[in-house]
């Protein structure tokens, strides 16, 4: 697999939790952090997604916030 996104996070799908049309897939990374990606269940299916699987969760975005109490 070749992306030009650089924050490529390689874990192990912990739980998929399906909707009416979209899954939540939570990927448990390093240090036993929880990435959790908001998908369709469409591409569950055609990725042939199941809890135990090693995947990678891809984080592309524009903006970056940055938060403080």
């Amino acid at each position: 697999m070749k992306l030009s996104a650089r924050n490529q996070l390689r874990g192990r799908i912990v739980e998929i939790e399906k909707g009416a049309t979209t899954s939540h897939v939570r990927i448990e990374i390093a240090g036993g952090q929880v990435v959790t990606a908001s998908i369709t269940n469409r591409a569950v299916a055609e990725l042939g997604l199941a809890v135990g699987q090693e995947a990678y969760a891809v984080v592309k975005a524009s903006d970056v916030m940055v938060g403080v109490d």
